[in-house]
């Protein structure tokens, strides 16, 4: 029990009579966010001491692009190294084969057969008057053009294709991009703005050269969809696109002949 006296204690019993005579608000109940908090810090701290914990003093998202090109540079070493083995094998079939012919005549038959088709199968250097054409992503000014987006400003597997079909249609005796042979069984293809050909890497710029009419390659070329769609791409994204015609020179085919399925021919 509680006493008071004076004009306080008469103040204080009419207020309590007031707030008894009102009636009570309900009890409001707690917000969900003043629940949820507690909750979300719980499993932040959680989270944060399992990475603390797996990633034992090392960065978890470490940037992996130089073991990209350290892996990338591994591969072509190995690639190299496989053609020379491959080279010197096939020069080592090739010495035996010739031992052979001189006291086989079956054998020197069939060799001399072979011999006749080097060059149109593409085993042969040829060396004559032809075209030389370079394809080349925009130059990387910081800016894109208006409405163009990054795939519009670098060279793609259809844009080479697009030449060396146009080069074939013209009548082209032999071809070769970025100095390795092309013959009907090479495929063309782009990773990234890269070209993979026979299992070479190759960045732009693209040099496409094939032995023929000039003015007939020129004309073949300027026939082609394809063609025309990238010489528009030149005007409105300052990709680089050029023709030279000159004396040029076709590598012969260097790489491995083994074909997985072939029929012939009725």
């Amino acid at each position: 029990m509680e006493y008071t006296s004076g004009a306080a204690s008469w103040q204080k019993a009419l207020r309590r009579l007031v707030g008894g005579l009102l009636p009570r608000r309900p009890r409001q109940r707690r917000p969900l966010w003043s629940v949820g908090v507690p909750l979300i810090a719980l499993a932040a701290g959680l989270l944060f001491t399992t990475t603390a914990t797996t990633a034992g003093g090392t960065a978890l998202r470490e940037d992996r692009r130089p073991q990209l090109t350290e892996l990338i540079e591994d591969r072509r070493a190995q690639v190299a190294t496989n053609e020379e083995r491959a080279a010197a094998l096939r020069g080592e079939v090739e010495s035996r084969t010739t031992d052979l012919a001189d006291s086989d005549g079956p054998i020197k038959e069939q060799q001399e057969r072979a011999d006749a088709s080097r060059t149109a199968a593409g085993f042969t250097a040829l060396t004559g008057p032809g075209l030389i054409v370079e394809l080349d992503d925009a130059p990387q000014s910081g800016r894109l053009p208006d409405g163009a987006t990054n795939d519009d400003l670098v060279v793609h597997q259809g844009d080479v294709q697009a030449v060396v079909n146009a080069l074939w249609a013209g009548g082209a005796e032999a071809m070769s991009i970025e100095n390795v042979r092309v013959l009907t069984t090479s495929a063309v293809r782009c990773v990234g703005n890269t070209l993979l050909l026979h299992g070479r890497v190759h960045s732009p710029p693209f040099e496409i050269v094939a032995i023929g009419d000039p003015a007939v390659l020129r004309q073949a070329l300027a026939a082609s969809e394809g063609v025309r769609w990238f010489r528009d791409a030149v005007d409105n994204y300052q990709l680089g696109y050029s023709e030279e015609v000159a004396t040029v020179t076709v590598p012969a085919f260097e790489d491995s002949t083994t074909l997985r399925s072939a029929t012939v021919p009725q």
